[in-house]
């Protein structure tokens, strides 16, 4: 008797939360396809002509037009080029600045000296700082060390990222100080007990900064713009300006490239995903 009635109280309590739960699969669902449809409609501009965005009714089934568009696009700019100056670029940046953050996120939050709050402060005041503010103290700087048009000068101004600090301070700072003394007291120097001891502990953290990285380098735009003169040497975001012209704009071929530049940046974060959501997670709840 006591089962059967545990049995229709479960089910009357399912029956008055399935309308709650079909709502909330309803605005998920609703929310899904708002988040991609502008990759669905991105990879339909990509196969119609440029004259087929803006008809009426749209088209929203993919056409033929793909391989002459990505043709067009190689003409116009030299898609492989580009493509290897972004990634090698973007990765030389993420591992870069992966080792300076993380060794200042280490110091910030393991080792005692005096100022360290005020130094950590100023990591975070200078994320106030517009970026439009740096340009003509950076430029200027690059410039008088004859460092223009190449890749150190695209790399290096952003090696040291207030937020990555931040991200794997808070990470390190749940990290248990005794392993790191008994290190010590084995006799281990700093160096090894940072790259033997607390860093294979940091993969779901470092993985989470590596993706904020990548993005924040590849989509880079203002100050490669700014930096290079070559347009060998031009990233994807400025190599996709150029295609903007004053009289007339080749739809197909822009959208042909804003896909190809999508790409490894989903690659990129479906490879880290499970150590993002992970390092996400722990850092908000450490």
């Amino acid at each position: 008797m006591k089962t059967s009635s545990y049995t229709a109280a479960a089910h009357q309590k399912n029956s008055r939360n399935l309308p709650q739960k079909i709502g909330m699969y309803v605005l998920l669902g609703v929310f899904l396809i708002i988040s991609i449809f502008p990759f669905y409609w991105m990879f339909i501009g990509s196969t119609n002509e440029s004259g087929k965005m803006f008809t009426n009714p749209p088209t929203f089934l993919p056409g033929t037009k793909f391989a002459e568009n990505l043709q067009n696009l190689n003409s116009t700019i030299d898609v492989t080029r580009v493509l290897f100056n972004s990634l090698f670029v973007s990765l030389i940046y993420v591992v870069s600045a992966l080792i300076v953050c993380s060794l200042a996120a280490y110091a910030l939050a393991k080792f005692e000296f005096k100022g360290r709050n005020l130094i950590f402060t100023a990591f975070l005041l200078s994320m106030m700082i517009p970026y439009q503010a740096t340009l003509i103290p950076l430029f200027q700087m690059m410039s008088s060390a004859g460092l223009l048009n190449t890749y150190f000068a695209v790399i290096a101004p952003q090696i040291c990222y207030p937020f990555a600090i931040f991200l794997l301070r808070q990470n390190f700072l749940a990290f248990p100080t005794e392993l790191i003394e008994a290190a010590r007291l084995d006799g281990a120097g700093e160096l090894k007990i940072f790259a033997k001891v607390v860093m294979p502990a940091m993969r779901p953290s470092l993985a989470a900064a590596s993706i904020f990285l990548f993005m924040t380098q590849w989509n880079n735009f203002l100050w490669p713009l700014v930096v290079l003169n070559d347009s060998s040497m031009h990233t994807f975001p400025v190599a996709l300006s150029s295609l903007l012209g004053l009289s007339y704009i080749d739809y197909g071929q822009v959208m042909t490239g804003v896909s190809i530049a999508t790409i490894p940046i989903i690659i990129f974060f479906l490879v880290l995903q499970k150590q993002f959501i992970s390092g996400m997670l722990g850092s908000a709840v450490k």
